[in-house]
């Protein structure tokens, strides 16, 4: 498991092996079983996430209970409320396994320690939190210009193996539309594909 997260480091940093290794021991294994949440609204969100395992959602609710979800996440991507996290603010947002899923968590006061004894971490934690800020700025850009068929289009050319494995209604929370008004978008792309 831990070997996943260092080549995902390695992808944007260079790490020797004594920084892998103590990098690779800084992070703890958790394992999350369907529908365990990771992380509740306003608990403190001191830790950063990588998924080894699974698939997980980030999601509020809104006022009548109904979930709105801002972000999945599958193995090999990373989790959190951003936001509760930076600012050492209590969450905002829940975080829920959608599978039975593992991450590789590491507590904000450990990371902060590693990254006057790694550099490259902080190199790191820098491009991701770019791409993430950028991940960001387009959904929302998207959210505001698209319609609900070119959000669905996007989503499952982006992300086609997990539109796989996570229930629609779920993905039409995060696109903003109703299950019913999803099901009419995904027939409407069927028939357009036979013909």
């Amino acid at each position: 498991m831990k070997t996943k997260l260092i080549e995902h480091m390695r992808q944007l940093v260079a790490l020797s092996g004594e920084d892998a290794q103590t990098v690779s021991d800084a992070f703890k294994e958790k394992q999350l079983q369907k529908k365990e949440f990771l992380l509740k609204k306003g608990d403190p969100s001191h830790h950063m996430r990588f998924i080894t395992a699974g698939c997980l959602k980030v999601f509020s609710l809104d006022n009548d209970g109904n979930e709105r979800i801002l972000q999945f996440g599958i193995d090999g991507w990373w989790v959190n409320d951003l936001y509760g996290y930076l600012t050492e603010q209590p969450s905002v947002y829940f975080i829920q396994a959608i599978t039975d899923s593992t991450v590789l968590q590491i507590h904000r006061d450990t990371l902060n320690a590693l990254y006057d004894e790694i550099p490259a971490l902080d190199r790191f934690w820098r491009i991701k939190i770019q791409n993430a800020y950028i991940a960001l700025q387009e959904r929302t850009i998207n959210m505001m210009s698209e319609s609900a068929e070119e959000r669905y289009s996007r989503f499952i050319t982006q992300y086609r193996t997990m539109e796989q494995s996570i229930p629609q209604y779920m993905i039409a929370s995060y696109l903003g539309v109703t299950p019913e008004h999803l099901s009419v978008i995904r027939k409407k792309i069927s028939s357009s594909e036979l013909s």
